[in-house]
């Protein structure tokens, strides 16, 4: 499919790439003339779209929509296509930095900052960005300077063990900090190199209806040729200034992160091969273990991208073959591993380093309960551990627990503990981790929460004592943390759901009421007698001073049926 002209665009041009071609070959200096091309990823809001086609003259300023609504594949097709555009208009939420994303349940299409990086390092789509002269990011936090990752503590007992003293570890921390953080400004620097204007937004932008009027009183009194000429406009960030619009430059040959955008792109560029890229890899793994973490994302996303097959070719399997052979890198990766200070990373390194080649099945298995029993050797489990065993595959392998056990670190009296064991497979565990969801503690609830994310409850017998705990908990507070918990298992327990349907009637707990309520919408509430249920929802509910909630959508529920 070719790329289209916006609808607004179609009554003031005619398609345009032919004639540009035509024009271009009968007479080379027509070129110079040519209308210039602005280019719209429209992933979100169409209103700066809209405003700038009205706004524009015609025969100076011709549109193209990249997005082709309902093409999986339309950004690798306006690669393709040999549009080359004077300035670039993306428009779509960006609020995490990862892609431009829309909010509305039609669209589906997404622009992730990866295949930004992509088409940025690589020739198969140098036609867009070859001749750019402004980039417009009418999203929120794109031109944010906030660092994306940052050098941890385990980075400057990295560089103390080599011999660094604590005042010149910290300096090169900031530096590796400083030049490795990737904000989403840096990123976005980075893939449109050499560009004179992004105009973006450094925290949060104004919504599509409400840009689009403020940017048509900006064009309305534009300098002509003012957009696409490559020259910041102080109109534009002198009205959107007060929503923190800013302007910067792309990022230049002498610039201090070009070597962050060399080695991203060495492993973006398609015109690179696998064996070159992996050849590539080694080399970061050769550097100081310190950089391998920071570059820890685009290390793992990489070499995660590797397939069987592809490994099988000879010139990829000998780069494997070298990074596994390469000893002395390994054994300072590995050290840096088990150092690290959160276990997520831990995993994720080690999850690396079996890819890589520089550890077993068993080796792995082997890193993985170290990781588990250090971590509980110094009271260093919490919810987010016990998410982590829970979700990795290597917690259903057998002989795991006992080894976690026979390391002699767990501590039956803590929840995260019991927790951690009962994801490896320990029914007692189990039992105990379950209780803990009515514990007056709520970091024990908020552990038992993240461990039924993983391993549901197993039948009635266990909500019905729950439900009854919840009764004789004390507190409205404990009560409601237990009663979100009981919620989102969805009960389906006739005795349980009565119980907790009479505890309606007794509390003087507003927020109880309402957790309660939460319960029984979510429940199958088919066992119950729901007129009774309703005039008693009617009779003991408490008065909500912020007017209709969660009790008057379940009461509405209950008279539907």
């Amino acid at each position: 499919m070719s790329l289209r002209e916006p609808p607004l665009a179609r009554s003031k041009t005619r398609s345009w790439l032919p004639a540009v071609a035509l024009a271009a070959a009968a007479w080379p200096g027509w070129a110079a003339a040519a209308p210039k091309t602005v280019c719209t990823v429209t992933i979100n809001s169409p209103d700066e779209r809209d405003v700038m086609m009205r706004q524009l003259p015609a025969g100076e300023y011709r549109f193209v929509e990249l997005v082709q609504h309902g093409q999986p594949d339309w950004w690798a097709q306006a690669c393709r296509s040999g549009v080359r555009c004077d300035a670039l208009v993306i428009s779509g939420h960006f609020d995490d930095g990862s892609e431009f994303y829309t909010d509305r349940f039609e669209n589906h299409e997404a622009l992730p900052v990866e295949d930004l990086q992509q088409a940025s390092c690589s020739d198969s789509c140098s036609g867009l960005f070859s001749q750019l002269k402004e980039v417009y990011l009418f999203g929120c936090n794109t031109l944010k300077t906030d660092p994306r990752r940052s050098a941890g503590s385990e980075v400057l007992r990295s560089l103390q063990r080599a011999g660094m003293s604590a005042p010149e570890a910290q300096r090169t921390a900031a530096k590796l900090s400083e030049h490795y953080g990737e904000s989403n400004r840096d990123r976005l620097r980075q893939i449109f190199k050499d560009v004179p204007v992004l105009y973006g937004f450094a925290s949060k932008a104004p919504l599509g209806r409400y840009a689009g009027p403020l940017l048509e009183r900006v064009l309305q009194s534009a300098p002509a040729g003012e957009v696409a000429s490559g020259r910041p406009s102080a109109s534009l960030l002198g009205a959107f200034g007060p929503t923190s619009m800013v302007s910067v430059k792309g990022i230049g040959a002498d610039d201090p992160h070009i070597g962050l955008r060399n080695d991203i792109c060495s492993l973006a560029d398609d015109r690179r091969s696998t064996a070159q890229k992996m050849a590539f890899v080694h080399e970061v793994l050769r550097r100081d273990v310190t950089e391998v973490r920071m570059l820890l994302d685009h290390l793992e996303r990489y070499v995660g991208s590797v397939g069987v097959s592809q490994r099988l070719q000879p010139d990829v399997a000998a780069a494997f073959d070298a990074i596994g052979r390469d000893l002395k890198s390994r054994e300072r990766y590995l050290a840096f591993t088990r150092d690290a200070d959160l276990a997520s990373v831990q995993s994720r390194m080690i999850d690396l380093a079996r890819k890589l080649g520089w550890l077993t099945d068993t080796q792995q298995q082997d890193e993985f309960v170290r990781l588990i029993t250090t971590r509980m050797a110094r009271d260093g489990v919490g919810k987010h551990e016990v998410d982590l065993v829970c979700a990795s595959p290597l917690a259903h392998e057998d002989g795991l627990l006992a080894r976690v056990r026979s390391g002699g670190t767990a501590d039956a009296s803590k929840v995260a503990h019991s927790a951690v064991l009962a994801c490896l497979g320990s029914g007692e565990a189990h039992d105990r981790t379950v209780r803990a969801l009515t514990s007056p503690r709520p970091d024990d609830v908020e552990v038992a929460q993240t461990y039924l994310r993983h391993r549901p409850l197993a039948g009635a017998g266990e909500v019905q004592a729950i439900a009854a705990d919840i009764g004789r908990l004390s507190g409205p507070e404990a009560q409601v943390r237990a009663l979100d918990a009981l919620a989102k298992q969805r009960v389906s327990d006739p005795h349980s759901l009565k119980a907790i349907a009479g505890l309606f009637t007794t509390t003087r707990s507003l927020q109880v009421q309402r957790a309660i309520a939460n319960v029984l919408l979510r429940a199958d509430t088919q066992s119950l007698e729901r007129g009774d249920l309703l005039r008693s929802l009617r009779r003991y509910r408490l008065k909500s001073p912020e007017g209709q909630d969660v009790i008057d959508a379940l009461i509405r529920v209950l008279q539907r049926a």
